[in-house]
């Protein structure tokens, strides 16, 4: 993937160095082991408020430096969010840039307390991207996805994807639809299908970060093939499988090794949001 020479947006909040607690649970790997996947990979728009303050409580909010970070991994994240908002401009009218904040360890949010046990996530109170970037080296050595630039685009991409949601109003209309559901099984359905639409709205980006980006932030040969590995590694079947325990379908709530590849595939195949209807194919 080429992005080095791509438009920088000047709009991230560094807060890394401003301190944060611990994680709770024994890091990462063991959070995300126990919890089979609920907190990997961006929690859903419709449980963030729950999870997150979980974590403790809101704390006095921090504030960072905003701009382009110097260092690479910073970089990246600037250059990435802002050729994603540039494909989001020309696909939904309307369309407003999230906030995105990058942090060490823990951080107040619009939704509680966050820590980087829980991954990147979204906060839909705040409409805020939070990513701890420490956990690009956990996921690769610790879940076995990919550590190529593009597995990590993904990530970001699919975190604004649960923007677009929120801005579109499909996040509130699954949470209105968890809450009328009849069963624990019947809500995670709702939240399965959002996960899968933010990972087709991913392969979106993808299809189309050449175009808007005048050719400055490419994917390239093989990184689609690294994307679907990172998807691979992070279904909720793959997951409950690493930590020892059942595959338990009806607990699912990101969606299937099979979906989350199936699903970022389609949305870059078509390069079309229209066609990223998981709703519809529940």
């Amino acid at each position: 993937m080429r992005w080095e020479g791509g438009e920088r947006g000047g709009g991230v909040e560094d807060r890394r160095g401003l301190g944060g607690g611990v994680a709770a649970g024994g890091g990462l790997v063991g959070l995300v082991l126990a919890a089979a996947g609920y907190l990997f990979f961006g929690i859903d728009p419709s449980t963030t408020q729950q999870v997150v303050s979980q974590f403790g409580p809101a704390t006095a909010q921090q504030e960072g430096t905003v701009g382009t970070p110097e260092d690479q991994a910073g970089l990246f994240v600037d250059v990435v969010g802002e050729n994603v908002n540039d494909v989001w401009a020309e696909k939904l009218n309307g369309y407003r840039k999230p906030n995105v904040v990058i942090y060490t360890q823990g951080t107040p949010t619009g939704c509680g307390y966050g820590q980087a046990a829980m991954g990147p996530f979204y906060c839909p109170s705040d409409q805020t991207i939070y990513l701890d970037l420490n956990f690009w080296q956990e996921m690769e050595t610790q879940l076995g996805a990919s550590g190529a630039d593009f597995a990590r685009a993904y990530v970001i991409a699919h975190e604004f994807g649960h923007h677009v949601q929120t801005l579109t109003g499909a996040s509130q209309q699954a949470e209105e639809s968890q809450q009328r559901a009849r069963s624990e099984g019947e809500g995670n359905r709702y939240s399965v299908a959002l996960e899968l639409q933010a990972d087709c709205y991913a392969g979106v980006w993808a299809a189309n970060a050449a175009q808007v980006g005048n050719g400055q932030v490419v994917v390239e040969a093989g990184d689609i093939e690294e994307g679907l590995r990172t998807a691979s590694a992070i279904g909720d079947d793959t997951l409950q499988q690493r930590g020892g325990g059942r595959v338990s379908p009806e607990s699912f709530t990101h969606g299937s090794s099979a979906q989350r590849m199936e699903w970022l595939q389609r949305g870059y195949q078509s390069g079309d949001p229209a066609t990223c209807d998981t709703f519809a194919a529940m």
